[in-house]
């Protein structure tokens, strides 16, 4: 690299103004100089403009996805906790791919997009799938004894009170993922008292749960739909910060 050499100094403009040119393009004032010397450039040997550089995040809103994986694996589940069919590989298989797998992988993409509780979130719940499917799939194997009532319950509560604390977070987003928050929790407690206590609620519990995965299902695709039309389609019930 040569010290100050016309060259250089042409190039560097050249790049400045390319810059600006697709900054203007994309509606966004991405560019403003800075007085000063830019550090990284000093051993250009030219006094080269500090900038500051706004970066346009392009990236799809991967929120759907991580709530249809949540909304359609928990309506499969608790069709069989209200007695419609027994409890078999086709729910084990969505608890590990999609309602597990793919909510981590969600989980991952919304930390690229700086959404701390989105990310909390979905990977937790992605993760949540995995264990549960692990509780029920490593006695089988051989490789653990089943949980009692007593473990399962403190698992369920465990995840219960998690959840309420992220019903709070959804306080400053939407009246949709209020709804969704809030009767997972509520879902939750009520699986911990029923194995805890033996209670015969599990028919009433699969309802509960079906109504939670619909709701996040209509979130998930409420997100879809305004954003493909542009206009609100579903409503989600924005909150005012």
């Amino acid at each position: 690299m040569s010290n100050g050499s016309g060259q250089q100094g042409g190039n560097l403009n050249d790049f400045i103004s390319e810059t600006r040119d697709r900054f203007a393009k994309a509606g966004t004032v991405g560019v403003s100089d800075l007085d000063g010397e830019h550090a990284l450039f000093a051993d250009l040997g030219a006094n080269v403009g500090k900038s500051e550089v706004a970066i346009c995040d392009t990236t799809a809103n991967p929120a759907p996805l991580g709530l249809c994986a949540f909304g359609m694996t928990t309506v499969l589940l608790n069709l069989h906790n209200a007695g419609y069919y027994p409890l078999d590989s086709m729910i084990l298989a969505m608890g590990i791919f999609y309602g597990g797998i793919a909510q981590v992988i969600v989980g991952c993409m919304e930390w690229k997009k700086k959404n701390t509780f989105a990310t909390t979130a979905f990977t937790s719940y992605g993760l949540f799938w995995l264990t549960l499917v692990g509780l029920i799939v490593l006695p089988k194997l051989g490789l653990g004894d089943k949980p009692t009532e007593t473990a399962m319950a403190a698992y369920l509560g465990m995840w219960g009170i998690f959840t309420a604390v992220l019903f709070i977070g959804t306080l400053r987003l939407n009246r949709a993922l209020q709804f969704v928050f809030a009767s997972l929790t509520v879902l939750f407690f009520l699986l911990a008292y029923k194995d805890a206590t033996g209670a015969p609620i599990g028919t009433f519990i699969g309802y509960e749960g079906i109504i939670c995965g619909l709701s996040a299902i209509y979130t998930g695709l409420a997100q879809v739909l305004n954003e493909l039309y542009g206009k609100t389609i579903l409503p989600l019930g924005p909150v005012k910060k």
